[in-house]
């Protein structure tokens, strides 16, 4: 089989894994009598008390997988979905994403753009109005993905969705880490920080959590509305010193501030919660690697925190290739020891947390075979031009770029970047795969690389190279457990 269409059927086994219905069933089960619910090791009575509430981006298919193995135990549910994603699921016949007729969930659409809206807030009460009204005996389960922060925005009145939106803008432009502005966003909101825990309560609550946030901070994820926030007023306002807002504040955010600082009751736990993280990028990752050895490659996982700016992020894999590639045909000339110590400066100054650089290459250099080194995470793009393109597109052509040049002798490469949601940035790709030859078929094709990638334009450049083949398409996945890395060395 060609390379190519290996790495393609590989990315979509990575998406295969961490797909709503698979995932839940991995988790939850009924017991055959159907008078308990199983979550893992936890075990849940049933008797007509089961409610469910979601928001995410992957919440319609998780929902569609939930109420098809939970049938009549469910009482009624609501969740908030991205605006326009039922349609979408539709056009593509995904139909396992998609709610029953005569469901008893209710579906919101949604946060255009991935921003806070009416819609999102009008969705967001209800689902606080269904979590208020539960009592010690039911059990609420909460559905949690990647997308949940503006589709459950519910600020504390008196401050207006539209104040909180215009701080959070001001911080984010100023510069605010997404841990500085969740601290805000929590400190503010009905639901976030524990706010939605501390609704369903005396209830018990699960939350079955699709993780797209390195490290799966259950804290992170959505803004924690079931994990008890640990930050308090203090935090709130240094971040807000630090940007130079505290000043600048409206009159309904110093309210509320003040009021929280005053609370008789202190914090709040979450003791009647037990989270659970259902689906992660070292998920998806730990899947790839068994269909990888099916195949006949040594596959190893490097990391599932790969941060940071892409140009480095692209320098890394490329240093990676040409020394995995030296050490997988030792007999020819290759990487210099220069370059071993280049590719592990990079890797420090990088800061992955997780990385298995050192076994990734004693693994190559035992290999006798093909190779494939796996990774994932979520690096960032600084955009200077106004191409189209996304992160996955632009890193594959960054590291095609890395590659020219180096005389990779008697071993093929083979780069693969892709996005598990199936969309890169605001194009239909869901990422790209190059090889060492990049560079010399785009010449072929009077393509300057370097001019596309000054414009941000990588989607342009592989729709124009040898009629766009370089592109994955998957269409909506309906998931999202950020991106994947993929290289492949075959001697």
């Amino acid at each position: 089989m060609a390379l190519a269409e290996q790495a393609r059927q590989l990315f979509e086994s990575a998406i295969g894994a961490v797909l709503p219905g698979p995932m839940l069933h991995r988790v939850l089960s009924l017991d055959p009598d159907g008078g308990h619910l199983k979550v893992r090791d936890r075990s849940f009575q049933l008797r007509q008390n089961l409610y469910l509430v979601g928001f995410g981006k992957a919440v319609l298919g998780m929902a569609a997988a939930a109420e098809e193995l939970l049938g009549q135990h469910l009482v009624q549910g609501v969740i908030s979905v991205p605006k326009g994603i039922r349609a979408a699921m539709e056009h593509a016949g995904k139909h396992e994403m998609l709610l029953r007729p005569h469901s008893r969930v209710q579906v919101f659409e949604g946060a255009q753009d991935n921003l806070p809206d009416r819609d999102a807030l009008r969705a967001a009460l209800a689902i606080r109005q269904l979590a208020e009204g539960l009592t010690a005996d039911d059990l609420l389960l909460v559905l949690i993905s990647g997308g949940g922060s503006a589709l459950l925005p519910a600020p504390i009145p008196p401050v207006t969705l539209e104040e909180k939106q215009t701080l959070t803008k001001l911080l984010a432009a100023r510069g605010a880490t997404i841990q500085e502005l969740n601290t805000i966003r929590k400190s503010l909101s009905q639901l976030k920080g524990g706010g939605l825990a501390q609704a369903a309560y005396p209830a018990q609550v699960v939350s079955l959590i699709l993780s797209d946030v390195v490290g799966d901070p259950v804290e992170v994820i959505a803004s924690g509305p079931t994990v008890a926030s640990a930050h308090n007023v203090q935090d709130c306002l240094h971040v807000l010193n630090r940007y130079g807002l505290r000043a600048a504040l409206p009159r309904s955010v110093k309210t509320v501030l003040s009021r929280a600082d005053s609370d008789p009751h202190g914090p709040h736990t979450c003791g009647h919660v037990h989270n659970v993280i259902i689906g992660s990028n070292m998920l998806a990752l730990a899947e790839t690697q068994q269909k990888a050895e099916a195949l006949g490659y040594r596959a190893v996982v490097l990391s599932a925190a790969v941060q940071g700016d892409v140009k480095r992020v692209a320098q890394f894999y490329g240093l990676l290739a040409r020394v995995a590639g030296t050490r997988l045909t030792p007999s020819t000339a290759g990487a210099s020891v220069e370059e071993d110590a280049k590719l592990h400066e990079l890797a420090v100054e990088l800061q992955l947390p997780d990385l298995q650089l050192e076994e990734a290459l004693e693994a190559v250099a035992g290999a006798r075979g093909p190779v494939c080194l796996l990774a994932g995470g979520e690096p960032t793009v600084q955009l200077q031009g106004s191409g189209k393109g996304g992160r996955n597109q632009e890193l594959a052509l960054r590291v095609g770029a890395e590659l020219e040049g180096w005389p990779l002798g008697h071993v093929d490469v083979l780069f693969l970047s892709g996005g598990t949601d199936g969309q890169d940035g605001p194009t239909e790709a869901a990422g790209a795969w190059v090889t060492a030859e990049l560079a010399s078929q785009a010449a072929a094709e009077g393509l300057d690389m370097a001019t596309f990638l000054a414009h941000n334009d990588s989607h342009t450049f592989f729709c124009r190279l040898q009629g766009g083949k370089h592109l994955l398409h998957t269409g909506m996945t309906g998931t999202n457990v950020m991106d994947t890395h993929f290289l492949f060395l075959r001697p």
